[in-house]
């Protein structure tokens, strides 16, 4: 036995090991006592420092250390002069480096770097770039890196091209790198912004339109260099079909900008005494400073939303005093004024008439497809025809068939709408377990389609029956839709915005397997729901029917709820204007 090594057994390594880390933890406890300790005392010396230094080192996402250690640096600044500060600080950004070193994605290390760059007196940010660019040459999609970066980038006042050039380098090396393409989305609009197109001439009331508000800033890329971008991310997935970086950005070529804020429309009913008015996004009209006048006189009205769960809503609602307008043989002229963003819409209510409306159409402002000059529709044109070719080669792969239908979307909603059918079917076929949502995506286009042509027939009618919808969107562009048709769909539910239908007189929604009507609230001029073979079961299913005044026909054969005891007599004490039911 003599002479040779002695090899511990695995059971004394593991309590050499425990005992080692035991040893550790008290070192640990003991400095972070001690830090807690002085911090609750107010002590702000080097001693403090040193010893946070020694606990982040090897914990760099000590959150409270971070904290303190900058309640140190805060109090030195006022007792150092500006030389002395600037080398702490040097210190201080060579400590945050061995940090990353430890956990390149620290949160506290990459914001402590921010907050002591932006305090340097004389910060260096070449070093800074330089830094950024080592890391991102390690991780490229290191956000937390992206993030300081876009910070050096703003308080150094790097040119744009500088940056949309580091991007370039960045996709060129490496197609799969997501965080570029989205950094450069970014940069586009800032360096090739779309000329803002001249405000168009006011049409007469009531379908007339004001002025667009001059836009601060355009989100739209123009139409040059969205071209040259087609061909960069095309290289991109022709190298890589399954990658899915450069497939999103190419979505987000294809999309569309923010719509304008604006007031969309103004709807005012001289029966009812009501007014109507729809904005382009969610507001919520108590705090945005809208008010209405009449005929040159400010009018005390009280907004409400169409619905109690909004607070933010695209549709509002008032109630003029009784016998404001109410006498047919006068004419009387509203204006709705934004005061948050500058603008108003004028709306006139001409004798005669019980009802009038002002407002863009989804077609004037361009919700679902813009307008393509010759270049940009012949080059789309060839983008289809280039992703169809890819599509023969890799015709299992989802992100080319999706991308075929925006496409599609970008140049002919309608002419394509069967064609899209055919892909949305595919699609589900080889990406199952996204079949929701590919259902709802093609709900959203067929709706979108359906507005486009029930505007082009000028008509208030809107059917969309047996298109298997799942969801329904976009109701706040029905606002002045007086018949609806969903029958035969897959809907399991009237949401909430559907109370943004205000003008609608008949529902039918026969044949879909609906359980919730809570979008049904405060219809002030329905009068027949049509529910046929559905899903609703209980009397409390149809309570917010009973917020419909004018209510006189509702059929609900072959719903559970018509098994319910005494069903007839309960539903005729819930409903009593409802004179034709049936069960």
């Amino acid at each position: 036995m003599h002479g040779r090594v002695k090899i511990k057994t695995t059971a004394q390594q593991e309590e050499e090991k425990r005992k080692e880390r035991e040893k550790k933890l008290k070192i640990y406890v003991a400095a972070r006592d001690a830090c807690f300790s002085k911090r609750n005392e107010g002590i702000w010396d080097d001693e403090a420092l040193q010893l946070t230094q020694q606990l982040l080192s090897s914990n760099p996402d000590f959150a409270t250390l971070w904290n303190y250690r900058r309640e140190i640096l805060m109090h030195l600044e006022t007792v150092k002069d500006k030389d002395e500060v600037q080398k702490i600080y040097e210190a201080e950004l060579s400590f945050t480096e061995s940090c990353l070193k430890v956990n390149p994605k620290s949160y506290g290390s990459w914001h402590h770097r921010g907050w002591v760059s932006a305090r340097l007196p004389r910060p260096d940010w070449a070093r800074e770039l330089t830094l950024c660019d080592r890391c991102l040459s390690l991780d490229d999609r290191n956000f937390h890196c992206w993030d300081y970066r876009r910070m050096v980038v703003k308080m150094s006042g790097v040119p744009v091209d500088q940056e949309l050039a580091f991007t370039d380098r960045l996709i060129g090396s490496n197609f799969s790198n997501y965080s570029s393409w989205h950094y450069r989305s970014t940069l586009l609009p800032l360096l090739h912004p779309e000329s803002p197109e001249p405000p168009s001439p006011c049409r007469e009331p009531p379908q007339s339109s004001p002025p667009p508000s001059p836009q601060t800033h355009s989100h739209r890329v123009c139409e040059e260099q969205l071209l040259k971008e087609y061909e960069l991310v095309q290289n991109a997935f022709f190298t890589d079909p399954n990658d899915q970086s450069a497939w999103f950005y190419y979505r987000w070529l294809l999309g569309r900008a923010e719509r304008e804020e604006m007031i969309s429309c103004v709807y005012v009913n001289r029966e009812e005494e009501r007014v109507a008015v729809a904005f382009s996004r969610p507001v919520n009209a108590q705090s945005v400073g809208l008010f209405l006048v009449l005929d040159g006189q400010p009018q005390r009205v009280e907004w409400r939303s169409v619905h109690p769960c909004f607070k933010h809503s695209p549709v509002w609602i008032c109630s003029l005093p009784p016998g404001t307008i109410s006498d047919i043989t006068n004419e009387r002229n509203l204006t709705v004024h934004w005061t948050e963003k500058h603008t108003h819409r004028d709306c006139a209510l001409y004798t005669g008439r019980t009802e009038s409306w002002c407002r863009d159409s989804a077609t004037d402002q361009e919700l679902f497809r813009s307008e393509l000059s010759v270049e940009k529709t012949s080059v789309l044109q060839s983008e289809l025809q280039s992703v169809k070719q890819l599509q023969e080669l890799e015709p299992l792969n989802k992100w080319c068939l999706l991308t075929i239908i925006l496409l599609m979307r970008a140049l002919d909603p309608l002419g394509y709408e069967q064609e899209m059918l055919a892909h949305f079917r595919t699609l589900k076929e080889v990406d199952s377990m996204r079949s929701a949502y590919y259902s709802d995506l093609c709900s959203k286009f067929m709706i979108e389609n359906t507005i486009l042509k029930m505007e082009y027939a000028e008509v208030r009618v809107f059917s969309i029956s047996d298109k298997n919808l799942t969801t329904l969107c976009h109701l706040d562009q029905l606002l002045l839709v007086t018949h609806i048709n969903l029958s035969s769909n897959h809907l399991q539910r009237l949401p909430p915005q559907f109370a943004m239908l205000q003008c609608l007189e008949v529902l039918e929604a026969d044949n879909n397997a609906i359980e919730n009507l809570e979008g049904v609230y405060h219809l002030p001029k329905l009068e027949e729901v049509l529910l046929k073979n559905n899903k609703i079961s209980t009397l409390a299913d149809l309570q917010p029917l009973a917020s419909c005044p004018k209510l006189k026909r509702l059929d609900l054969r072959g719903n559970p709820v018509t098994q319910t005891a005494n069903v007839e007599s309960e539903l005729a004490e819930l409903l009593p204007s409802v004179t034709d039911l049936l069960l």
